[in-house]
């Protein structure tokens, strides 16, 4: 499932638009970012549903070097390698509502997002993703999702263009790129059924 939006807007309009939905359910907001595009939009969501907001961090980060990090995961999505988790949350039984981030990268789901939907049990849980890509989308990520969550109600996924890393364009959802990314997320997260 994909939800995308692509809207031309002025900065005075983009508001807060209350989600009904949401009221009295815990919200959890997590999220795996390499170029703060990711990070951009969890925090545009949490500004619209409220709940905790967790960066995924692993026990060993990934080289900084763009072309290492793509043949380090490379590597890891042949053998099936899931990379250790630094961050640690306590308590997700509490939550009702899981929002997973994620950018794309070689047309899956990151390693660490699989780290983190294998480690954590999300039975009974709403799960709704969300992602930034370099313009090719979210390749087999919503097919994994419903895998390793098969007893969670996931909903329709939201998805952007980010920066393209591999040509240097790096952090773009700022100015009125922003502008227009907070709309769509907001028209998404105004059409959920959570």
């Amino acid at each position: 499932m994909l939800f995308f939006f692509c809207s031309c807007a002025k900065a005075e309009d983009a508001v807060v638009v209350p989600i009904d939905s949401i009221n009295g359910k815990k919200v959890l907001i997590v999220y795996l970012t390499r170029t703060g595009n990711t990070e951009a939009v969890a925090k545009m969501i949490q500004q619209q549903v409220g709940g905790n907001l967790v960066s995924l961090e692993l026990q060993t980060p990934y080289p900084e070097n763009y072309q290492a990090t793509v043949q380090k995961v490379s590597n890891e999505n042949t053998s099936g390698y899931l990379p250790p988790l630094k961050t640690v949350i306590n308590n997700i039984q509490q939550y009702d509502i899981v929002f997973i981030g994620f950018p794309t990268w070689g047309m899956r789901l990151p390693p660490p997002m699989k780290t983190f939907l294998t480690q954590y049990n999300l039975k009974g849980k709403t799960v709704v993703p969300f992602n930034t890509n370099a313009g090719y989308g979210l390749g087999s990520c919503i097919d994994t999702i419903n895998q390793l969550c098969p007893n969670s109600k996931v909903l329709e996924a939201f998805s952007v263009q980010g920066g393209i890393e591999r040509d240097g364009v790096i952090f773009v959802i700022q100015g009125e790129k922003e502008v227009q990314v907070r709309l769509s997320v907001n028209q998404w997260l105004s059409s959920l059924k959570f």
